[in-house]
C-alpha cells in the first residue's frame, strides 16, 4: 500500500465517526422539520401566527390597530363571540387598552362568586328586565347589528388576546366601568382605578352589594 493510500485510510478512519454523527443529525433534524410541518398544519392561522411570536407584545399599550388588522381572524367560539360583541357595542371607537379594559372587567365579573361565571351569562345578566341589565347595548332597544366589519374584525382579535395571552393589569381586578358623562350612583362607593379613552373603572368593595 503506498503512502497516499495509507493517509487516505487514516483520514476517513478519523472522519467516519463525525461523518456518521453529522449523518444523524441530519436525519434527527429532517424528522423535527416534518413533525413540526404536520403541527403547523393542524393549527388555525391564528396560532401558527403565535408560534411565529406575531401575536406577542410586550405590553398592551404596544397593540395598535393596524397590528390587529395584519393578524389572521381566530376561529370563534360561543364565550369567545359574546366577548367580541361586547367589545364592539361597548368600546368600538376606543383606544385598543381602553378595549382590552373593557374585556378585563367581563373576565374580572367571571371569576368573581358575585356574578355569573361565563362570559355570555355575565354580558347578558339582567337583559330583558327593565335598568336591570348589566351592559346597556343589551337592553337599549336596539338590534344588535354589526355594521363596521373591520371593527368588528378588531373586537374577534382582542377577545382572543383577552382570552388567551393578555395579562389583565389594565384594570386590577375592576368589575365596572361608566362613561365619562355619565355618574351612576354606584362610582360614589366604588373604588376608582383607572381611566382609559371614555370609560372610568372601578373596584366593587366585598362588603358593598348593589341590591
Amino acid at each position: 500500500m503506498s503512502a497516499l493510500s495509507k493517509f487516505v485510510v487514516l483520514v476517513c478512519i478519523g472522519l467516519f465517526p463525525q461523518l456518521i454523527l453529522a449523518d444523524k443529525q441530519k436525519k434527527v433534524f429532517e424528522q423535527l422539520e416534518n413533525f413540526e410541518q404536520k403541527k403547523i398544519r393542524n393549527l388555525e392561522p391564528w396560532d401558527v401566527a403565535h408560534v411565529f411570536g406575531l401575536t406577542k407584545v410586550r405590553r398592551p399599550s404596544d397593540w395598535t390597530t393596524s397590528k390587529l388588522l395584519s393578524l389572521p381572524v381566530p376561529k370563534t367560539g360561543k364565550q369567545m363571540s359574546c366577548l367580541a360583541e361586547a367589545l364592539y357595542f361597548e368600546a368600538r371607537g376606543e383606544p385598543i387598552q381602553g378595549q382590552l379594559a373593557v374585556g378585563e372587567v367581563v373576565l374580572n365579573r367571571v371569576e368573581d362568586p358575585r356574578y355569573p361565571n361565563s362570559i355570555c351569562k355575565v354580558i347578558n345578566q339582567g337583559t330583558g328586565r327593565r335598568f336591570a341589565c348589566q351592559f346597556t347595548y343589551t337592553c337599549d332597544g336596539k338590534l344588535e347589528t354589526i355594521h363596521e366589519r373591520k371593527a368588528y374584525e378588531v373586537s374577534l382579535k382582542i377577545a382572543k388576546i383577552l382570552m388567551t395571552t393578555h395579562e389583565r393589569n389594565l384594570t386590577k381586578g375592576s368589575t365596572h366601568y361608566h362613561s365619562n358623562y355619565v355618574n351612576p350612583k354606584w362610582s360614589r362607593k366604588f373604588e376608582r382605578v383607572a381611566k382609559y379613552g371614555r370609560h372610568i373603572f372601578y373596584r366593587q368593595p366585598r362588603q358593598v352589594s348593589l341590591r
